[in-house]
């Protein structure tokens, strides 16, 4: 088994490379020479403030470095992937704070025996330099019922002790009362991680085997597994899981939470999972709460302390007064922070009524009159040569692109049926077009069911009741298909279901100075000009649609949208000639 590839340069270089790119990108920082530390540019800002230095193993980010600027960190200290940094590099930011004019120092440091022993060692000997240093360690993971001798583990908690340290520093508080009042709401900070696959550090093996199907409880951010492995479930019940645990008071390290409480959550991505699931675990963690009578004040939900790629998530929860809310909505300069609303989550009202735009015209002026019978049976002839056609379309479908067409064909047949069912056909082919452009946006849904519409909705104007002969219908026709091609983009060519269409209406068009005893014939060849157009597509070159994303050379069959069209026009051709 080989480590899993990362889109790095060296193993050895990717910290540096890291970090540089941060500080490149973002105005407001610089590099420290010779040290893995990120300043603020504007050291000169800090003059009679006390600033915060944080810090820790990378693999992390956005945490530290994305946590600087006013309002936040002064600056970070990087250590190896997970790896603590060196005192020398910690003592050289606590040393350039001070140099900055900074009137004390502040350490926000995670529970993790390697960072408080590097920590500590240069607060000490920054002591000896005469700078005012404290220390703050963060210890607010959830997971453990009787944690070690060690303590809990420093988590994405410390993100809410950065913001509020640093809401105070800016507002000029002194650093004996930012420890006093970060130190009491460390008391209401709880951290509880969930994951469904380890991670790995730069050119090693993941950090632990999980099998696919089973998630960790309670695990670290440094590829160390957790406390409990079970199968995974719902999100619902992940994070109900994940509440319970944090909240439960049997556990040395829980979190006191009633009923009424004030929280601000974090929802934090510990990697990789994507921003659909994010979403997903954030609705589920302010629903739970809320169930619990739990008042959600703010939540934060994306990366913002990470394990490299793990697919997993941790919540955080901290208890909020007024004060501690005024503190975290304040604003800061730091790039990682999310710009968040400063109103309640909980209580607030989040829909937005919709004002009723049905695309149908209104039933009641629907009355039969002599094409109807005629335009029900064509219709039921559609529907049931797609609904035939169907695993046809997917199999097509399924070489070039996302192996459902038959499936979106079949929906609009089966809508189509269901309304036939319950409705008489307008006498008037612009009302029944309508209707059906209508009913095919709604249930065809896709790029299909868009196309579909914009044909039938565009052909409606030309075929009112006292305007449908032939030559009217190939006017109409045409109409569509030219909105087809405008909006699309698609031409003849394209390997798309104008393929079909278009040589089909070209024909079609001689309807329109065809004698009432040739158009039959008109139609037939239209019909036959459908199925050689999609016959054609076997040998074009996707460029439209989703199929134009496929290699060509994977592609021989023909494109189904224009198999589909043909079997449409065939159906139409077939029930008129059984009309007489």
């Amino acid at each position: 088994m080989e480590p899993k590839r990362k889109l790095i340069n060296s193993a050895d270089s990717c910290v540096d490379e890291a970090l540089c790119g941060l500080v490149r990108a973002c105005g407001g920082l610089s590099l420290l020479k010779g040290h893995r530390v990120v300043l603020r540019s504007d050291l000169h800002n800090l003059r009679g403030k006390v600033a915060l230095l944080s810090g820790g193993g990378s693999g992390h980010e956005p945490a530290h470095g994305g946590y600087l600027g006013a309002g936040m960190l002064s600056a970070a200290v990087a250590g190896g992937v997970f790896a603590s940094p060196p005192p020398a590099s910690i003592l050289a930011a606590i040393l350039c704070l001070h140099n900055a004019g900074a009137c004390g120092v502040l350490l926000i440091v995670k529970n993790y025996t390697g960072d408080r022993l590097n920590f500590g060692l240069a607060a000490e000997q920054a002591r000896n330099h005469g700078v005012a240093v404290d220390m703050v360690i963060v210890a607010e993971d959830c997971a453990f019922d009787q944690p070690s001798k060690a303590g809990r583990r420093g988590l994405c908690g410390t993100v809410f002790i950065h913001k509020l340290a640093g809401a105070l520093a800016e507002e000029g508080c002194s650093l004996v009362q930012i420890v006093s009042k970060v130190t009491k709401a460390l008391k209401g900070i709880g951290t509880l991680g969930v994951s469904l696959s380890p991670c790995s550090v730069p050119g090693c093996l993941p950090s632990f085997d999980l099998p696919p199907g089973d998630m960790e409880l309670g695990l670290g951010i440094h590829g160390e597994p957790g406390i409990k492995r079970s199968k995974v479930a719902s999100a619902d019940e992940v994070v109900k899981t994940v509440i319970d645990h944090m909240t439960n008071p049997d556990s040395q390290s829980h979190l006191p939470l009633k009923s009424g409480d004030g929280v601000v959550v974090c929802v934090n991505n510990l990697g990789a999972l994507s921003c659909l699931e994010m979403a997903v675990v954030t609705r589920a963690a302010i629903i739970c709460l809320e169930s619990r009578g739990v008042v959600v004040a703010r939540v934060m939900s994306g990366s913002f302390m990470t394990s490299l790629e793990m697919a997993g998530v941790s919540l955080t929860l901290m208890r909020a007064d007024q004060e501690t809310l005024r503190l975290f909505d304040a604003k800061t300069s730091a790039a990682a922070w999310p710009n968040l609303s400063s109103a309640c989550v909980s209580g607030r009202s989040y829909i937005t009524e919709a004002q009723d735009v049905s695309t149908r015209p209104p039933e009641e002026t629907h009355s039969e009159g002599p094409q109807s019978p005629v335009m029900r049976q064509v219709l039921e002839k559609v529907c049931s040569s797609l609904l035939e056609k169907q695993e046809e379309l997917n199999a097509l479908d399924r070489a070039s692109g996302d192996g459902d067409c038959g499936n979106t064909h079949a929906q609009a047949a089966r809508a189509i049926q269901e309304w036939l069912r319950d409705h008489v056909v307008p006498g008037c082919p612009a009302q029944l077009l309508s209707v059906l452009a209508g009913l095919v946006q709604e249930k065809m849904g896709g790029s299909s069911g868009a196309l579909y519409s914009l044909f039938l909705t565009a052909a409606a104007g030309h075929v009112t009741e006292g305007q449908s002969n032939a030559a009217a219908w190939a006017t109409a026709m045409h109409a569509g298909t030219q909105a087809m091609k405008r909006y699309g983009g698609a031409d003849v060519g394209d390997r798309t279901m104008l393929d079909a269409l278009c040589p089909a209406v070209d024909e079609l068009m001689k309807l329109q100075t065809a004698p009432p005893g040739g158009q039959m014939a008109v139609l037939q060849t239209a019909v036959q000009k459908a199925s050689s157009g999609a016959e054609s597509t076997r040998d074009l070159t996707a460029r439209a649609g989703r199929a134009s994303y496929i290699a060509a050379e994977r592609i021989t069959l023909p494109d189904p949208g224009a198999v589909a069209v043909a079997s449409i026009m065939r159906a139409v051709l077939e029930t008129l000639e059984g009309q007489k």
